[in-house]
């Protein structure tokens, strides 16, 4: 079967293979080509079957069209949502995007790294884990053009997409406040991470800010690698005790849905009896019976700003640190109720 080129396009649509080529490398709006006679383009390079010769462009470019992705864990809804928004992105573009999960592991991050520059990618999107501190020196020195999302280091200049972590978790601490709870415990996990530093940062800045004494009694700490087992004992510290929490903020919609699989065994109606709020959104916790409120992430926005930074440094060369920090949003449900 003969293999469609741009001039079979070009002779069925009546223009020539260079505007059609503007049109399949999306620079139509560039060439001020009308949308009409690019839908027109594209609807027969549809019909045709055509695919492009990425060898060939690559050779031509000196570019791989690749971007390297790596998250801290596929699984996790909010990872998952954030990859996909990635890869729509960067199809808009004409790049294909290779990921992969660390699991929070500074060694699988490394060889991740490791492997996505082999394969020459453009350039990465990373969720760095904790202790990566010297893989993002090293790809500074090695001028390969990335950009952080969700977390970064602050002693470190680097490109980043990130929220207001503090000022979010402050506000959904202060929101359980107004709701009459007065003995609020967090839940995180124990890692030197800044973003959740950050979100720690803000649960004590509103306790603070309604003049309830922050006590090292309700900061409950959990660790990656024994979560199941760490979020029960943290749990049963702060609900089973003399003076128990009347109230939850985990930092995490991960440490949230296995804190409530566990406080649904122990009988605890919440928010009669306990409140929850969480730090990010899931599926599940629409499922609960008492939907959760949550801080909302925009990972549209992420996702699109993290793509349109990289593509900025990949195609212009720039080695200009762009820091991005988004606003989040309350939703508020029925898991925090009011007293």
């Amino acid at each position: 079967m003969k293999k469609v080129s741009l001039k079979d396009i070009a002779t069925e649509a009546g223009v020539s293979t260079a505007l059609v080529s503007y049109v399949l490398t999306n620079k139509d709006k560039k060439a001020r080509i009308g949308e009409e006679m690019a839908k027109k383009i594209r609807e027969i390079a549809r019909k045709l079957n055509y695919q492009p010769n990425h060898i060939a462009r690559s050779l031509k470019s000196g570019r791989s069209f690749t971007i390297g992705l790596i998250v801290a864990d596929i699984s996790n809804p909010f990872f998952a949502n954030i990859a996909r928004t990635i890869e729509d992105e960067a199809k808009k573009h004409n790049y294909n995007v290779i990921f992969g999960s660390s699991d929070e592991n500074v060694d699988k991050s490394q060889d991740l790294i490791n492997v996505l520059v082999n394969r020459q990618v453009d350039g990465l999107i990373i969720t760095p884990t904790e202790g990566s501190e010297q893989q993002i020196r090293q790809l500074q020195e090695q001028k390969i053009p990335f950009v952080l999302i969700d977390r970064f280091f602050p002693e470190i200049a680097a490109s980043y997409i990130a929220v207001n972590n503090r000022e979010s978790a402050a506000g959904a601490v202060s929101h359980l406040i107004k709701a009459g709870r007065k003995r609020i415990g967090m839940v995180a996990y124990k890692t030197t991470l800044h973003h959740i530093s950050e979100r720690i940062g803000g649960y004590q800045d509103a306790l603070q800010q309604h003049g309830i004494k922050a006590t090292n009694s309700l900061l409950k700490k959990a660790r990656y690698s024994h979560l199941k087992e760490d979020i029960r004992l943290a749990i049963d510290e702060l609900l089973k005790g003399k003076h128990p929490a009347d109230a939850i903020f985990f930092a995490t919609n991960s440490l949230a849905i296995e804190g409530l699989k566990y406080i649904n065994t122990l009988g605890i109606r919440i928010p009669d009896d306990l409140a929850v709020i969480t730090f990010d959104e899931g599926e599940a916790l629409d499922l609960f019976y008492a939907p959760v409120t949550f801080v909302r992430q925009p990972i549209l926005e992420i996702g699109k700003a993290a793509v349109r930074v990289l593509l900025e440094q990949i195609l212009d060369g720039t080695t200009t640190t762009t820091a991005i920090c988004i606003d989040t949003t309350l939703v508020v449900r029925k898991s925090c109720g009011s007293r």
